[in-house]
């Protein structure tokens, strides 16, 4: 495994959300993409809301997102365990453990930005993303 970090999810708010943990943490954001620039077929209200930001401050980092159009945000489902991993087999391994008992939310499969990914909640109602970048040839 690489490294275990928090994503949070929001509903419309995050970029607000990721500014304000930049000045509080000051720290920097890595990257705030929307989903317009992600090229994601989406209704016009949802073209400017962010489908992945990423910060840091030292050891502290965050991911986020709006979430998929149609997310409601309720306790509970706004923090998700990203798990980014070097070796498809361990993420198999994980994805199936954390899958027995739970419910996959997005089955492993290539995305467009050149990782495999799934997203799983366990049995004990967490929420898991799995994140092996693929090696180019």
């Amino acid at each position: 495994m690489k490294s275990l970090n928090p994503y949070l999810n929001f509903a419309g708010n995050c970029r607000e959300a990721i500014y304000f943990y930049k000045d509080t943490f000051m720290g920097e954001i890595l990257s705030l993409q929307t989903f317009a620039e992600a090229n994601m077929e989406v209704e016009e209200r949802f073209k400017n809301n962010i489908i992945h930001a990423n910060f840091k401050a030292e050891d502290v980092h965050l991911m986020a997102s709006d979430g998929m159009p149609g997310f409601v945000a309720e306790p509970g489902n706004m923090v998700t365990l990203s798990v980014d991993l070097t070796d498809v087999d361990e993420q198999d391994r994980l994805f199936n453990a954390l899958a027995a008992g739970g419910t996959v939310t997005m089955p492993l499969d290539t995305t467009f930005w050149g990782a495999r990914f799934g997203m799983v909640t366990d049995r004990f109602g967490i929420n898991w993303m799995l994140n092996c970048q693929l090696k180019h040839q």
